[in-house]
C-alpha cells in the first residue's frame, strides 16, 4: 500500500504539459463551439480568439468557466491583434471564412475563402512558424495548398506540422453507419477515408470495414459513400440557407487538435485521419492526400499505408484523384498570383 507521502509525490509528478491554442475565426458558426470545446479541454492552458470584431466578447464569455485554462480575445481593428493573437501558440486552428450556402459547391467557396487563409496563413508563419496548423476553412483541398505555398516562400514550411482538418468525415461515417446496422457509433471503428474533404474525393473503404463489408447490401454500400462524400448538403439544406455543418464541424475539429495535442505531449499511438503533404501520388502530380497518420511531439510522426483497395474503390479513387489534382492546383495558382 503507498504511503501518503508516495501518493502526494505521485501527483505531484503528474503534470499536463501547457499548450497555447490561437483560434483565428473564433466568432463564427463553428469557431465559437470550437473555442468552447477547446477551453474545456485540459491541456489547453492559453487561449487567444481572434476575429475582426466581438473576439473580446466571446473569450470574457468563455474566461468564466472554471477550467484552467486563460482566455483572451483579439480583433482586427487593434494595432498587432492578429500577431499578438498568433505569438507563441504551439497549436493554430482556422476555421474562418464564410459558410456555404444552399446551391454554393466548396469551389464557390473558394473565391472567397482563400484570400482569408492567404492572409492568416502569412501571419501564421511570421508569428507562430513552429505551430501545428489545422485548417478547417473550405474548400480544404485549396486551402491546404495555400497555407503550404505561403509557408514555403517565407522559407517557414514544415509539412509534418500542417494539417487539413477531414475528421467530420470520419465522424459522420460512424454515425451513419450506425443507423444501417443498428449498431453503437461510439463503440464501432472507424470507416478508413482517403482522398481530400469534398464529394468525389472523399472516399470511404467500405471493404476495410468489418461491419459495412459484411451487412450492407450493395444499395446500402453505394448510399453510404454518397452520403458521406456529400453530408454537408444535407445540413445546408436542412438549414434552409441559414448556415452549415457547424456544431459537428466543431466537434470534430476540437477532437482533432485534441490529438494533435496528444502527440504534442508524446503519448503513443495517436491515428487520426487527415489532409496532408503526402508522397502516395507525388509522382502523379497530387502533393496531399487524406489518409491516417500517427501523430508525435514533432506533428506527424508517421504516415501510415491506405491498405487494399476493392475494384469499385480503385475505381472511385480515379474520380478522386482527378478532382483532387484541380483543386489543389487551384490553391498553388492563387498564391503563385500573389506577391508575398
Amino acid at each position: 500500500m503507498l504511503s501518503r507521502i508516495a501518493i502526494k509525490r505521485c501527483f505531484s509528478q503528474t503534470t499536463i504539459n501547457p499548450y497555447k491554442v490561437s483560434v483565428l475565426g473564433a466568432c463564427g458558426g463553428i469557431g465559437q463551439p470550437l473555442s468552447l470545446l477547446l477551453k474545456l479541454n485540459p491541456k489547453v492552458t492559453s487561449l487567444n480568439l481572434y476575429d475582426l470584431k466581438n473576439a473580446k466578447g466571446v473569450a470574457t464569455d468563455l474566461s468564466h468557466i472554471p477550467t484552467n485554462s486563460t482566455v483572451k480575445g483579439f480583433s482586427a481593428d487593434e494595432a498587432d491583434g492578429l500577431h499578438n493573437a498568433l505569438k507563441d501558440s504551439d497549436l493554430v486552428v482556422i476555421p474562418a471564412g464564410v459558410p456555404r450556402k444552399p446551391g454554393m459547391t466548396r469551389d464557390d467557396l473558394f473565391n472567397i475563402n482563400a484570400g482569408i487563409v492567404y492572409d492568416l496563413a502569412k501571419a501564421t508563419a511570421e508569428a507562430a512558424p513552429n505551430a501545428c496548423v489545422l485548417i478547417i476553412s473550405n474548400p480544404v483541398n485549396s486551402t491546404v495548398p495555400i497555407v503550404a505555398e505561403v509557408f514555403k516562400k517565407l522559407g517557414k514550411y514544415n509539412p509534418k506540422k500542417l494539417f487539413g482538418v477531414t475528421t467530420l468525415d470520419s465522424i459522420r461515417s460512424a454515425r451513419f453507419l450506425s443507423e444501417l446496422t443498428n449498431t453503437d457509433p461510439t463503440q464501432n471503428k472507424r470507416i478508413s477515408i482517403i482522398g481530400g474533404h469534398s464529394g468525389v474525393t472523399i472516399l470511404p473503404l467500405l471493404s476495410q470495414d468489418e461491419l459495412a463489408s459484411t451487412k450492407l447490401s450493395k444499395e446500402q454500400k453505394d448510399a453510404l459513400i454518397h452520403r458521406i462524400q456529400f453530408g454537408g448538403d444535407e445540413v445546408v439544406k436542412a438549414k434552409n440557407g441559414a448556415g452549415s455543418a457547424t456544431l459537428s464541424m466543431a466537434q470534430a475539429g476540437s477532437k482533432f487538435a485534441d490529438a494533435v495535442l496528444k502527440g504534442l505531449a508524446g503519448e503513443e499511438n495517436v491515428i487520426e485521419p487527415t489532409f496532408i503533404d503526402s508522397p502516395i501520388l507525388k509522382d502523379e502530380g497530387i502533393d496531399f492526400f487524406a489518409q491516417l497518420v500517427k501523430l508525435g511531439p514533432e506533428g506527424v510522426k508517421e504516415i501510415l499505408p491506405i491498405g487494399n483497395l476493392s475494384k469499385e474503390e480503385l475505381e472511385l479513387l480515379e474520380n478522386c484523384k482527378d478532382a483532387l489534382k484541380k483543386n489543389i492546383k487551384k490553391g498553388t495558382d492563387f498564391v503563385d498570383n500573389k506577391h508575398l
